[in-house]
């Protein structure tokens, strides 16, 4: 297992509401959740090996900033 984290420009609930069918829909996902009280407003998954552009790619079609942390 892996944590990946990255730093988005998701701000609401509502948000991630819209963005949560399609986070769901990434293979390999073990979990994901969200820190929108964190400056970065922070979404870590839980992953056997997921491709980070794949949630990267998720969030910019949808209108967000996000890139991964190190």
């Amino acid at each position: 297992m892996e944590v990946l984290v990255f730093a988005t420009s998701v701000v609401t609930s509502e948000q991630v509401c819209l963005l949560a069918p399609k986070i769901n829909q990434l293979k390999g996902i073990q979990k994901w959740n969200f820190a929108l009280d964190d400056r970065d407003r922070i979404l870590r998954i839980v992953s056997d090996k997921m491709d980070p552009r794949k949630a990267i790619y998720i969030l910019n079609q949808h209108g967000f900033e996000c890139k991964e942390l190190e």
